[in-house]
């Protein structure tokens, strides 16, 4: 009898780039730690170190403190940079256009960008939440390039559905229905009932 292969958890990469809404990686991280079966894989570009800083108060190591395992920017020869290393999929939370332009033609020019070609190349499933407004036509064009290859783009866009009393429920809404992407249970934030009736 051959011995048994014991079960992978399922593992996200997380990356977060130097583009405004760092808050949204460092909660994905939260959020997916807290959930049984769940490793975390983190990747921190030199710019979201600044953002994080910046928008949250986060040092590195309090982001980092966040994940199961976490990887250098520039090491390339990362577990996270083969396709034989088993991942369900990545998010790259916020992604900057520099990022997403680099994802779109395919330049692994560090960890996060080779990590995004690999789980292009193994067809499983990449979500980039791109942050900038307004969008100009190189973007709209990397955007659409990204979508042809089979990446998710998800902007980061509140919802108001549900009454939201605070950012922090509006990021929560948000980074629970990433996590719906990976196909991942979870009861993070209230789901859609349908639609009540005028009073």
């Amino acid at each position: 009898m051959p011995d048994r292969v014991a079960a992978r958890p399922r593992r996200i990469v997380v990356a977060i780039t130097g583009a405004t809404g760092a808050v949204y990686g460092a909660r994905l991280l939260q959020l997916l730690g807290a959930i049984a079966g769940v490793e975390t894989h983190l990747v921190l570009s030199d710019a979201a170190v600044l953002t994080l800083h910046q928008e949250t108060g986060m040092a590195r190591k309090d982001v980092e403190a966040l994940a199961h395992v976490v990887h250098k920017l520039r090491d390339v020869g990362a577990s996270i940079a083969s396709g034989s290393f088993q991942s369900d999929g990545m998010v790259i939370a916020p992604c900057s256009m520099r990022t997403l332009a680099a994802v779109a033609h395919g330049l692994s020019d560090n960890l996060i960008t080779r990590a995004a070609d690999v789980v292009l190349k193994e067809r499983r499933r990449l979500v980039l939440m791109v942050r900038e407004t307004p969008f100009n036509l190189a973007h709209l064009r990397n955007m659409t390039a990204v979508t042809e290859m089979g990446g998710v783009i998800f902007p980061p866009l509140p919802s108001f559905y549900h009454q939201p009393q605070s950012i922090a429920e509006m990021v929560d809404h948000t980074a629970a229905r990433v996590i719906d992407l990976f196909g991942i249970e979870h009861s993070l934030a209230p789901r859609w009932q349908g639609m009540k009736a005028p009073g």
